[in-house]
C-alpha cells in the first residue's frame, strides 16, 4: 500500500462517524436536506483532498466543522431563506376563501427524515436534546437569523461548544461570539422552550385518533385531537389556518373532495409523521401529502401538511 492509499484509507476511516451530525448542521444552517446533503458531499471531497495538510493543531471534528461551515456560508451567499406560509404572511380566517395557487418559486422549509441525523446508540437524554434541537419550528426560525449569528447558536446552544472555541472556528473574538450569540437568543430561544410533550398512552391515543380522523373522513376526531389555537400550513400552498374552528371548517370540504385516506407513520425532525395517501379515480392510492405534527399535554398544536409526492422518496415512502 503506497503512503497516499494508506492516508486516504485513514481519512475514510476517521471522517466517517461525523457525516451524520455534519449533515445535522447543514440542515440546521441550510433547511434543505438536499442542500445539507451536497454540501457534505462536497465538505467530504474537499476534506479528503486537503488531508495530506492537515497538521493536527485541532481535532479532525473540529477541522471538518470549519470546512463545512465555510460550505454553509457560500451556499447561503446563493440561496434565499427557507419558510414556512406563517412566515409569510397571516393566516386565512375565512374557510370558504379559495386557497392560492401552489408556490413553486419559493424554496420552501424540508422537513428531514429521523433515521438521517439520529444516533445510535445512545443515551436517552441525549436522545430527547437530539429530537428538541431538530424540531421543525426551530429550523424555521434559525432560518431568520444571518448566517454567522445561525452558525453561533448552533455550535454554542445545540452543539455545546465553548465560546474559544466558536470563536477560533469562526475566526472572530470571543467577545464577538458572545455578542452574536445573545442577539441571536433574543430571537431563537434553542434552550428553555421546549414543548411539554403527552405521556406515551396519551400521544398514541392522540395519534390514533388522528389517523382514524383522515383514514374514515371523520371531523369529530379532528374537533377531539385539535388544540384550541392549532395551525394548519401547506407549502407549497401559501393560505394557512390558525384555530380548531378555521381549521375543521376547511377540512370538512376538503375530506368530501378527497375521501377517505390511508395514513403510514413516519418521523420528520424528531416528531410524529404521516405519509397521506388519497384515493385517485382509478381506485388506487397516490402519494398526496406528508404531515408533520406538533404535539402537547392539550392535543395537537400544528400540522404543516407538505403537499405533493416530492418529500416521499426521501423518507423511503
Amino acid at each position: 500500500m503506497t503512503e497516499a492509499e494508506a492516508g486516504d484509507k485513514d481519512f475514510g476511516r476517521l471522517s466517517e462517524p461525523f457525516r451524520r451530525e455534519l449533515l445535522a448542521y447543514c440542515y440546521r444552517m441550510l433547511g434543505s436536506v438536499e442542500d445539507a446533503e451536497e454540501v457534505v458531499q462536497d465538505v467530504y471531497l474537499a476534506a479528503w483532498r486537503a488531508y495530506d495538510r492537515f497538521e493536527e493543531r485541532s481535532s479532525l471534528r473540529t477541522w471538518l466543522y470549519r470546512i463545512t461551515t465555510r460550505a454553509c456560508f457560500k451556499a447561503l451567499d446563493h440561496s434565499r431563506r427557507r419558510p414556512l406560509p406563517a412566515d409569510l404572511a397571516a393566516p386565512q380566517t375565512n374557510s370558504d376563501a379559495a386557497l392560492d395557487a401552489p408556490t413553486r418559486e419559493v424554496p420552501w422549509l424540508q422537513p428531514i427524515p429521523d433515521f438521517l441525523f439520529t444516533t445510535a446508540p445512545a443515551d436517552p437524554a441525549t436522545v430527547v436534546v437530539e429530537r428538541q434541537t431538530m424540531r421543525l419550528a426551530l429550523i424555521g426560525a434559525l432560518q431568520q437569523l444571518p448566517p454567522r449569528q445561525r452558525a453561533v447558536l448552533i455550535l454554542r446552544d445545540v452543539l455545546q461548544w465553548r465560546a474559544a472555541e466558536v470563536a477560533e472556528l469562526l475566526e472572530m473574538t470571543t467577545a464577538a461570539v458572545n455578542s452574536a450569540l445573545q442577539r441571536a437568543r433574543t430571537q431563537v430561544p434553542v434552550r428553555g422552550d421546549e414543548l411539554t410533550e403527552p405521556a406515551e398512552p396519551q400521544l398514541r391515543a392522540l395519534l390514533d385518533r388522528y389517523v382514524a380522523a383522515f383514514e374514515t373522513a371523520d371531523v369529530d376526531q379532528l374537533v377531539a385531537v385539535l388544540t384550541e389555537d392549532a395551525r394548519w400550513e401547506m407549502p407549497p400552498i401559501t393560505t394557512w389556518f390558525e384555530g380548531r374552528d378555521t381549521i375543521v371548517a376547511f377540512l370538512t370540504k376538503q375530506m368530501r373532495v378527497i375521501g377517505p385516506a390511508t395514513l403510514v407513520p413516519t418521523s420528520a425532525n424528531g416528531q410524529p409523521a404521516f405519509a397521506v395517501y388519497a384515493r385517485g379515480r382509478d381506485g388506487a392510492y397516490h402519494p398526496h401529502a406528508l404531515h408533520v405534527l406538533t404535539l402537547t399535554t392539550e392535543g395537537v398544536a400544528r400540522i404543516v401538511a407538505f403537499h405533493g409526492a416530492s418529500l416521499f422518496p426521501l423518507f423511503g415512502l
